[in-house]
């Protein structure tokens, strides 16, 4: 049987992959209007890169 946590994580998963798909675009235009001539796989790269770090010092904060 599942654990009540992951339940209400499965509920909400569609939910939190919107929202970090909503991020990323973001900041994607962000980059457009910053540098129009703009290498858009490597700045999506970059973006990732950097929400990956903020996720894990997110996960090291809350981890206490």
């Amino acid at each position: 049987m599942k654990k009540i946590e992951q339940i209400e994580l499965d509920a909400y998963r569609n939910e939190i992959e919107a929202d970090m798909r909503s991020l990323v675009e973001k900041y994607r235009k962000i980059f457009d209007w910053d540098i129009p001539e703009i290498d858009q796989l490597a700045a999506d790269k970059l973006i990732l890169l950097a929400m990956h770090k903020a996720l894990d010092d997110i996960t090291t904060r809350l981890a206490g």
